[in-house]
């Protein structure tokens, strides 16, 4: 028998009975929906993670310090000492609290960070209109404030903040610039927030020294040897208690976020995967059902000359045809589901070809492994017995 001529009757005989067919192959469908939909989250947040550690700087590390005993924060001399270590670039020390900010009648609440001018350069922050946090507004403790673009449409909607007066926790600051959008990182908005002189913000929070200090590197070449010089240089400040201090590298976090996602992708997928076996079980029952229902066609069909590798061929394209097609239109389920996810939870998709490949492929395998029983089956029934069944 001719490859086209087996095709063309295995393609009737699905067509003789499509609910059947259309039953069979949802397992199948809903399976391959199912795998590509949760691939696509998982490569969406990987890819968001990624653009919102590259936003911050992969070559930035943040120190937070935790203290020892008394000593519970740095100072700012000793925050900016640690510019001399070789491979550094840049050093920031910041003073952070969550504060109320507020403007006539309207006030939310928002990070306020105390930085200095070296901020911009470490942090990749810019001001779209007004100018930058100076050495002159540190030095002499002048309330002046930089406001994010999202705190700044809360508080003021369209119009420019810029010479505006507003008050943090109850202390008058004058708005000298608004920051360029920045998007989300790690820690949450970047654009819901507002900058103060470093001074100002220790004498406004009751802080003493710094518990955050930004650090840029020349390159991520030097990454692991810088840290290991900060590591160094804190545990000596601290009488030799590491634990006093937390060195923290945006790469590191964003390779473990990575790795969570792909662990938790892959326990997804495993579960959906399941379905692909559940169909395939169910393939394999509706073809046995009609191997019993055609047992007189095979007897005919054998008896007329047809081969055992020609009903053999025939029934496998069949278990396989109902699950390859299953696969197509569980693809475009996925396509569709992954694009309604994104929207609804605004959360970012991305469908990798590959998955898509993998994952068809898959669905064909599965067709032709539960569907070889029943080919079997059939291929082995003996003309004269097959002519007899009723």
């Amino acid at each position: 028998m001719k490859l086209t001529q087996g095709l063309r009757m295995a393609f009737a005989s699905i067509l003789s009975n499509k609910l059947r067919t259309i039953l069979s192959m949802l397992g199948i469908l809903i399976g391959v929906a199912t795998v590509i939909a949760l691939v696509a989250m998982g490569e969406g947040s990987s890819k968001q993670v990624e653009q919102q550690v590259s936003a911050l700087g992969t070559n930035l590390l943040s120190v937070t310090i935790t203290g020892r005993g008394t000593d519970t924060t740095l100072s700012q001399e000793d925050a900016m000492k640690l510019g001399d270590i070789a491979g550094i670039d840049g050093v920031s020390p910041v003073v952070s609290s969550s504060a109320s900010v507020k403007f006539e009648k309207t006030s939310v609440n928002v990070t306020v960070d105390g930085i200095t001018p070296e901020y911009a350069n470490v942090n990749d922050f810019q001001v779209q209109s007004g100018r930058f946090i100076s050495d002159m507004d540190n030095l002499n403790k002048i309330r002046v404030a930089l406001i994010g673009v999202t705190t700044a449409d809360d508080l003021f909607g369209s119009d420019d903040p810029v010479g505006k007066v507003i008050l943090i926790n109850g202390q008058r600051y004058t708005i000298v610039g608004l920051m360029e959008a920045k998007g989300s990182s790690l820690a949450g908005s970047n654009d819901e927030k507002v900058l103060i002189p470093l001074t100002v913000a220790q004498r406004q929070f009751n802080s003493a020294g710094v518990r955050t200090v930004y650090v840029k590197t020349s390159s991520m070449d030097v990454m692991d040897a810088v840290t290991a010089s900060i590591t160094t240089t804190l545990t000596e400040q601290f009488r030799g208690d590491s634990d006093s201090f937390r060195v923290f590298n945006q790469q590191d976090a964003m390779d473990t976020l990575n790795s969570v996602n792909e662990t938790m992708s892959t326990m997804l997928v495993g579960v959906a995967a399941i379905s692909l076996v559940v169909g395939g079980i169910g393939i394999m029952n509706i073809m046995l059902v009609s191997v019993t229902e055609r047992t007189r066609e095979i007897g005919i069909r054998k008896s007329l000359g047809a081969k055992r590798r020609d009903v053999l061929f025939q029934f496998l394209v069949e278990s396989m045809a109902i699950s390859a097609l299953g696969g197509l239109l569980g693809i475009l389920l996925g396509y569709l589901s992954s694009i309604i996810i994104g929207e609804v939870m605004d959360t970012p998709t991305a469908v990798e070809t590959n998955v898509v490949l993998y994952v068809f492929a898959f669905s064909a395998f599965v067709g032709v492994l539960f569907g070889l029983f029943p080919a079997y089956k059939a291929a082995g029934l003996k003309p004269v017995d097959a002519l007899r069944h009723d």
